[in-house]
Protein backbone atom coordinates (compact mmCIF):
# COMPACT_ATOMS: atom_id res chain seq x y z
CA UNK A 1 0.00 0.00 0.00
CA UNK A 2 1.42 3.33 -1.05
CA UNK A 3 1.52 5.97 1.78
CA UNK A 4 1.91 9.71 1.10
CA UNK A 5 4.84 11.90 2.22
CA UNK A 6 2.86 13.36 4.47
CA UNK A 7 1.97 10.06 6.60
CA UNK A 8 5.60 9.09 5.96
CA UNK A 9 7.32 12.06 7.29
CA UNK A 10 7.21 13.35 10.41
CA UNK A 11 7.78 15.91 12.20
CA UNK A 12 8.69 15.37 16.34
CA UNK A 13 9.99 17.46 19.27
CA UNK A 14 11.84 15.76 21.92
CA UNK A 15 11.83 16.98 25.20
CA UNK A 16 15.04 16.29 27.07
CA UNK A 17 14.92 16.81 31.12
CA UNK A 18 16.81 19.47 32.32
CA UNK A 19 18.44 17.97 35.36
CA UNK A 20 21.40 16.15 34.17
CA UNK A 21 24.85 16.28 33.55
CA UNK A 22 25.32 16.74 29.94
CA UNK A 23 23.79 20.45 30.07
CA UNK A 24 23.32 19.92 26.40
CA UNK A 25 21.85 17.07 25.07
CA UNK A 26 19.76 17.91 22.74
CA UNK A 27 22.88 18.58 20.54
CA UNK A 28 24.47 15.17 21.77
CA UNK A 29 21.35 13.49 20.45
CA UNK A 30 21.41 15.37 17.36
CA UNK A 31 24.75 14.47 16.45
CA UNK A 32 24.14 10.55 17.42
CA UNK A 33 20.79 10.30 15.14
CA UNK A 34 22.22 11.95 12.16
CA UNK A 35 23.72 8.76 11.33
CA UNK A 36 20.80 6.80 12.19
CA UNK A 37 19.06 5.56 8.68
CA UNK A 38 15.47 7.25 8.06
CA UNK A 39 16.45 10.20 9.91
CA UNK A 40 16.16 12.87 7.52
CA UNK A 41 16.64 16.13 10.37
CA UNK A 42 17.71 16.23 13.59
CA UNK A 43 18.89 19.56 14.99
CA UNK A 44 18.50 21.20 18.68
CA UNK A 45 16.47 24.13 19.42
CA UNK A 46 17.84 24.38 22.92
CA UNK A 47 19.48 22.68 24.98
CA UNK A 48 16.72 20.17 26.20
CA UNK A 49 14.52 20.26 22.76
CA UNK A 50 15.67 18.77 20.06
CA UNK A 51 13.65 18.81 16.42
CA UNK A 52 13.62 15.52 14.61
CA UNK A 53 12.57 14.84 11.33
CA UNK A 54 12.70 10.98 9.80
CA UNK A 55 10.85 8.31 7.94
CA UNK A 56 8.30 6.27 9.95
CA UNK A 57 8.79 3.44 7.65
CA UNK A 58 11.98 3.30 8.66
CA UNK A 59 12.45 4.05 12.12
CA UNK A 60 10.15 5.22 14.75
CA UNK A 61 9.83 7.36 18.05
CA UNK A 62 10.08 4.76 20.18
CA UNK A 63 13.11 3.07 18.52
CA UNK A 64 14.84 6.68 18.55
CA UNK A 65 13.78 7.45 22.10
CA UNK A 66 15.10 3.47 22.96
CA UNK A 67 18.50 4.23 20.97
CA UNK A 68 18.67 7.93 22.99
CA UNK A 69 17.65 6.49 26.69
CA UNK A 70 20.57 3.88 26.00
CA UNK A 71 23.19 6.36 25.43
CA UNK A 72 22.17 7.58 28.71
CA UNK A 73 20.30 10.90 27.87
CA UNK A 74 16.87 11.55 29.71
CA UNK A 75 13.51 12.52 28.64
CA UNK A 76 10.87 14.70 30.10
CA UNK A 77 8.48 12.53 31.81
CA UNK A 78 6.08 15.35 32.19
CA UNK A 79 2.43 14.27 31.78
CA UNK A 80 2.02 16.26 28.73
CA UNK A 81 5.41 14.99 27.40
CA UNK A 82 4.39 11.29 28.08
CA UNK A 83 0.77 11.59 26.61
CA UNK A 84 1.92 13.22 23.53
CA UNK A 85 4.65 10.22 23.04
CA UNK A 86 2.36 7.70 23.33
CA UNK A 87 -0.37 9.19 20.84
CA UNK A 88 2.72 9.41 18.47
CA UNK A 89 3.65 5.62 19.30
CA UNK A 90 0.20 4.61 18.08
CA UNK A 91 -0.07 6.82 14.98
CA UNK A 92 3.06 5.64 14.17
CA UNK A 93 2.38 1.59 14.78
CA UNK A 94 -0.86 1.92 12.60
CA UNK A 95 0.80 3.91 10.02
CA UNK A 96 3.45 1.05 9.86
CA UNK A 97 0.96 -1.95 10.25
CA UNK A 98 -1.32 0.05 8.00
CA UNK A 99 2.03 -0.31 5.25
CA UNK A 100 2.53 -3.86 5.50
CA UNK A 101 5.27 -3.40 7.48
CA UNK A 102 6.55 -7.02 9.83
CA UNK A 103 6.92 -5.92 12.93
CA UNK A 104 9.70 -8.88 13.54
CA UNK A 105 12.08 -6.89 10.90
CA UNK A 106 15.21 -5.35 12.93
CA UNK A 107 15.21 -2.03 13.10
CA UNK A 108 17.83 0.71 11.78
CA UNK A 109 18.18 1.78 15.39
CA UNK A 110 19.29 -1.69 16.90
CA UNK A 111 21.14 -2.22 13.42
CA UNK A 112 23.18 1.01 14.15
CA UNK A 113 23.97 0.03 17.99
CA UNK A 114 24.90 -4.19 16.71
CA UNK A 115 27.17 -2.08 13.86
CA UNK A 116 28.23 0.00 16.79
CA UNK A 117 29.06 -3.00 19.24
CA UNK A 118 31.18 -5.20 17.06
CA UNK A 119 34.04 -2.12 16.22
CA UNK A 120 34.17 -1.10 19.84
CA UNK A 121 37.06 -3.18 21.62
CA UNK A 122 36.06 -4.78 24.51
CA UNK A 123 36.73 -8.36 26.74
CA UNK A 124 34.19 -9.88 25.00
CA UNK A 125 35.65 -11.05 21.97
CA UNK A 126 37.43 -14.99 22.13
CA UNK A 127 40.16 -14.50 19.71
CA UNK A 128 40.68 -18.27 19.45
CA UNK A 129 39.82 -19.57 15.69
CA UNK A 130 36.30 -21.35 15.46
CA UNK A 131 37.06 -25.00 15.61
CA UNK A 132 39.07 -24.38 18.72
CA UNK A 133 36.15 -23.10 20.22
CA UNK A 134 33.99 -25.68 19.87
CA UNK A 135 36.63 -28.42 20.94
CA UNK A 136 35.88 -28.00 24.64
Amino acid sequence: MDIDDDERIKHREIVFHRIHPNPHQARTAALFLIEVDGILHAEPASPFLLHVRYDVLKTTLIEIEDALSELGLHLDTGLFNRLRRALHHYTEETVRANSGLALDELNSTQKLFAKRYALIEHGCRDERPEHWRRYL
